[in-house]
């Protein structure tokens, strides 16, 4: 008899709770979650019945697992993306208290997001007509400095274990199990799993502490921390380097110059002690002491690149120390992304680290088999870590994608593997004058890899709390659909969420004390707002529909198949896509004004009578390549001819 898979496993496991626990039906979800709410933005249902017939939806309807291809993971140029932080994408306020629970009910069902929540939306995200699901980190979480109420995903206690919290216990599986149920649920409802890690850096708490305390930088424990702001050398913080420093600093790094980079003043060297020879942990916190008996702690991250960002500290994580040498026993820009050319050698490789790091997805290609990853800040490792990255994954499966956290896009990244990366649109959809830069360089020069086609992701302002709100949205998936980029919901974007769920680009120091750990979803419980009466349900499929017309054109990434359309307004923007054939023209136009109707013209680079809309039917006619047309507020016209 053949053992059963992990989504048989927990749907049995459903019946018997069923079975337990009456039929009592007092759990409420959103009705959004349901296939048939009847209108109902919040349905009561018995929550064991509830989830099995879920799964017995996924499981006994058609497996449509996607096939394996030898194409080193290029089938992320065809994907439909919905960005999941299951912890906050499937939280909701079950007992309808008005708040979600960090701890589990006397029943044991979260109220916090789980594998098993996020099984119960799948159906959801393919009525989006997404295609694959990435999601933030779900490895367990270190303690130490950490944020908010339930911690940040990005502290990553042990790379090799889960996140307990993100099971149910009344299931009385173990996490493994309920995460191998997700991931086979989503695998027979036709899509991906693309699973997010961060490789370069720790919890301050790792389990990895212990047995290997030469993994790690260590500083004197009677240093303070620096406070955000403060800039006072005997304290601990981001190195400071004076106005010349970084100057020198910036044009060696622009010129691929290594040697001899600048180093941090002395007094921050000197804050840097030796490898502990015994480590003991006390109050939650790891102490190191030296070969002189000195106290040593792990110091918080910072942001390494540029020398002078002025983010805040990362008060729960910590960098790895991935290179040896004497003299680079500290954390900076020069040992840790822009390494310099005396450390980044073979001989001062951390060769049983790196073999550490390295075993770490493999170990989910093998446990879950999922199908790709994101790297956090992958275009920060050492290339030769990547490289062997690259090509243990993909030994593993040669069809295995590896997308990376990089906002410039160039060839280096293609070359070295990835095959999408985030890109910077998210930075300047917002503003027209910045999009057409964009949308420029687009056009004169390609692209080498495809990127996100979002305007925001969990570590940005929201789209619908930009000036337009939803309208805004709206006109940005109009956009990003036919990009030569990869359409990518964050979480939350559909629903037209308003709070962002961290703060770590391109917010203003007035913002940052707006939107404290304690309210933030990245570190504290909250749930989307799944009642909104304005979204983009509907949007959402309806476009991609008419972008699967045009497919071969917008997934064409070379200059030749992007082109940006002169306007007579500086807010409207207009670009075409061009068949292969070079006699089809998709044209889309957008009036990123949301106060004023725009009267505008777009010149169009083909001769032709009139342009049809494929929202809508309508022609219009275009006298000498010209289209004169009164755009209203927000609006968005897809056109073809």
């Amino acid at each position: 008899m053949a053992s059963q898979s992990a989504l048989e496993t927990l749907h049995r496991r459903l019946k018997e709770l069923e079975r337990e626990h009456g039929r009592s039906s007092d759990y409420l979800v959103p009705g959004l979650w349901t296939e048939d709410s009847r209108g109902q933005s919040i349905v009561a249902v018995n929550p064991f019945r509830f989830y099995r017939t879920c799964i017995e939806t996924i499981l006994f309807g058609k497996d449509r697992t996607p096939e394996t291809r030898a194409d080193g993971g290029e089938w992320s140029r065809e994907a439909i993306v919905y960005n999941m932080f299951i912890r906050h994408t499937a939280a909701f306020d079950h007992n309808g208290d008005e708040r979600v629970s960090v701890e589990a009910s006397r029943e044991g069902l979260r109220e916090t997001g789980t594998f098993l929540k996020a099984i119960a939306l799948l159906p959801y995200i393919s009525r989006l007509k997404c295609d694959t699901v990435h999601l933030l980190p779900v490895a367990s979480i270190g303690r130490d400095g950490r944020k908010g109420s339930l911690g940040s995903p990005f502290a990553v206690r042990n790379p090799y274990t889960l996140e307990e919290t993100l099971s149910e216990p009344v299931l009385d599986l173990d996490v493994d199990t309920q995460f191998a149920a997700f991931v086979e649920a989503v695998h027979r409802m036709g899509m991906r799993v693309v699973l997010e890690f961060v490789l370069r850096t720790a919890a301050k708490d790792s389990d990895w502490i212990p047995g290997h305390p030469e993994w790690f930088y260590w500083i004197r424990d009677d240093i303070p921390d620096r406070d955000p702001g403060e800039m006072d050398p005997r304290k601990f913080g981001p190195p400071l380097f004076d106005e010349k420093e970084i100057g020198t600093i910036t044009e060696r790094v622009s010129n691929h110059d290594f040697d001899d980079l600048p180093e941090p003043p002395p007094v921050y060297r000197d804050m840097f002690g030796p490898i502990p020879v015994k480590v003991e942990k006390s109050n939650g916190r790891y102490i190191g002491f030296g070969p002189g008996g000195e106290r040593l702690r792990i110091p918080g991250a910072f942001a390494d690149w540029p020398p002078m960002d002025v983010q805040p500290p990362w008060t729960d994580v910590t960098y790895l120390r991935l290179y040896d040498a004497p003299g680079f026993n500290y954390m900076a820009y020069n040992t840790l992304r822009m390494y310099a050319g005396k450390l980044a050698r073979k001989e001062h490789v951390v060769e049983d680290l790196w073999e550490k790091i390295l075993g770490i997805i493999p170990h989910y290609q093998k446990a879950f088999a999922i199908d790709g990853v994101m790297i956090d800040m992958g275009h920060a490792m050492p290339g030769a870590l990547k490289t062997r990255l690259v090509e243990l994954t993909r030994s593993i499966n040669p069809s295995f994608a590896l997308w990376e956290e990089s906002f410039d896009l160039d060839e280096q990244s293609q070359f070295e593997g990835s095959n999408l990366a985030v890109g910077g649109l998210w930075k300047v959809q917002h503003s027209p004058r910045e999009l057409r830069q964009f949308l420029e360089r687009l056009a004169s020069r390609g692209t080498p890899l495809p990127f996100f086609g979002t305007p925001e992701t969990h570590n940005t302002h929201r789209a619908a709390a930009r000036n337009g709100g939803i309208r805004f949205s709206r006109l940005c998936w109009i956009m990003n659909c036919f990009l030569p980029g990869v359409p990518f919901i964050h979480q939350g974007f559909e629903l037209g969420a308003t709070l962002p769920v961290n703060t770590g680009l391109d917010f203003t120091s007035e913002e940052l004390d707006r939107f404290p750990a304690s309210i933030l979803p990245l570190y504290s419980e909250a749930q989307l707002p799944w009642g909104s009466t304005e979204t983009l349900l509907e949007t959402i499929p309806a476009i991609l529909e008419l972008r699967n017309h045009f497919s071969n054109a917008i997934q064409d990434t070379s200059s030749q198949s992007f082109g940006i359309l002169p306007t007579s307004h500086e807010k409207l923007i207009a670009f075409q896509r061009t068949a292969k054939d070079r006699k089809r023209y998709v044209l889309i136009v957008c009036n990123l004004d949301f106060d004023r109707v725009v009267e505008g013209e777009v010149h169009l680079s083909a001769d032709t009578e009139d342009v049809e809309s494929v929202l809508t039917g309508e022609k219009f006619a275009t006298p000498r390549g010209i289209l004169r047309y009164r755009f209203q507020q927000g609006e968005g016209l897809i056109c073809k001819y």
